[in-house]
């Protein structure tokens, strides 16, 4: 009985084997990331039977892969490369090599027997693929907007007293029609007055003649073309309309999810942060309880205690989900306002002394425990409040 380990690369990947003693049952071995590469791997799984497959989740490389082995019928575990680094730790391994690591792997895999990782189903992965993508596109929009600044600060700088947001479409209107304070400073103003901005409302008589008042002793006016091509090619506008498409897209996915429909109906957790709790969590119903969850997610206390060393406080653990936290600060400020079962919650701490920070770091803790209820018992969330209350 082989227990085999795989050290994942981008082009290609390297397989090793054990046995339940730890004894090499074939030597470390070179498989590119095609099809050819993949009919040797299922060739060399096929000399014995093999228990488990194991393998780090190195970025997405592991993804094709992964599916191969599962649909070939092999049990297959996804590490967290810090279990491996500290395993091969504890062995005082001093080289590291592809072919070191993937017998470590191995060896890993026989010795700590990890649960085998279920391969998640298209809803929940296309899900995950919108609200990443989702991501990246809200990341350039900020990028754009402070370059977007950069350039009118430099341009026009007496442009924000007037319009005081440049993200809005009103701004972006404008910019995109008369870029710099040259442009302004020769805008016809009943032209300017009569742009529409949103689709439904002008700039206005008042708002055109101020700008082009201001434009014309503007002290960014000697900056030339260079800063109008700029300005044109920061184009917010398409990248807010695939946003707002996404968002669309999202919604349309959770309300064909099991399970996402249902965690909308707990106050404070609306179908952005749904679809987010089940684009990185997965399968939710492979947590035993709702102390797994948070501590999966890192909301749990990292007590340390030594020899006299008595910590009355401890933070967070370091250890946790690097993403979800941060994404769930928010809905949780939103919710111990507008939730009425959280917020009594959250209170009866304040009234106890607690920290307004340590209070809301428990508010989240109750909140996971929850979205666990639902997705255990697979019902909308009903609060208790009278139960909370008391």
């Amino acid at each position: 009985m082989r227990y085999v380990g795989i050290d994942i690369g981008s082009d290609s990947h390297v397989v090793a084997a054990v046995t339940a003693d730890g004894t090499v049952a074939f030597k470390p071995t070179k498989i590119p990331e095609d099809a050819a590469g993949y009919a040797k791997l299922f060739a060399l799984l096929g000399q014995a039977p093999v228990v488990l497959v194991t393998m780090e989740a190195t970025g997405h490389y592991w993804r094709n892969l992964f599916a191969a082995l599962v649909a070939h019928g092999y049990a297959v575990a996804l590490l967290n490369p810090l279990r491996t680094r500290r395993f091969a730790g504890e062995g005082l391994e001093r080289t590291k090599t592809d072919s070191i690591d993937a017998l470590g792997i191995a060896r890993f895999g026989a010795e700590k027997r990890p649960a085998v990782t279920r391969l998640p189903d298209a809803a929940t992965d296309d899900l995950r693929e919108l609200v990443r993508h989702r991501d990246r596109l809200v990341a350039d929009f900020g990028d754009r907007v402070r370059q977007l600044h950069r350039l009118v600060d430099l341009g026009f700088p007496e442009f924000r007293r007037h319009v005081k947001s440049l993200d809005s479409m009103l701004a972006c209107t404008l910019l995109a029609e008369y870029p710099n304070a040259q442009a302004f400073a020769g805008a016809p103003p009943r032209r300017l007055a009569r742009l529409v901005y949103d689709g439904v409302h002008k700039v206005g008589p008042e708002l055109a003649a101020a700008l082009i008042e201001v434009a014309k002793v503007s002290v960014g006016q000697h900056h030339g073309p260079a800063y109008r091509i700029q300005v044109r090619h920061t184009c917010l506008d398409l990248l807010r309309r695939r946003i707002r498409e996404l968002d669309g897209d999202i919604t349309r996915q959770l309300d064909d999810h099991e399970v996402g429909s249902l965690l909308t109906s707990i106050d404070g957790i609306g179908p952005h942060t749904a679809a987010r709790l089940i684009a990185e969590l997965g399968d939710l119903g492979r947590f035993h309880n709702a102390a797994a969850l948070a501590a999966y997610i890192g909301v749990v206390p990292g007590l340390k205690q030594s020899g006299k060393r008595r910590g009355q406080r401890a933070g967070l653990c370091p250890i946790g989900h690097s993403r979800l936290p941060a994404a769930l600060w928010m809905p949780l400020l939103a919710a111990v306002r507008r939730n009425p079962w959280l917020k009594a919650f959250y209170d009866r701490l304040i009234s106890r002394g607690k920290l307004p920070k340590v209070a809301l770091v428990a508010a989240l803790r109750k909140l996971l425990g929850a979205v666990f209820a639902v997705v255990r018992d697979r019902k909308p969330f009903v609060p208790r409040l009278l139960a909370v209350v008391a």
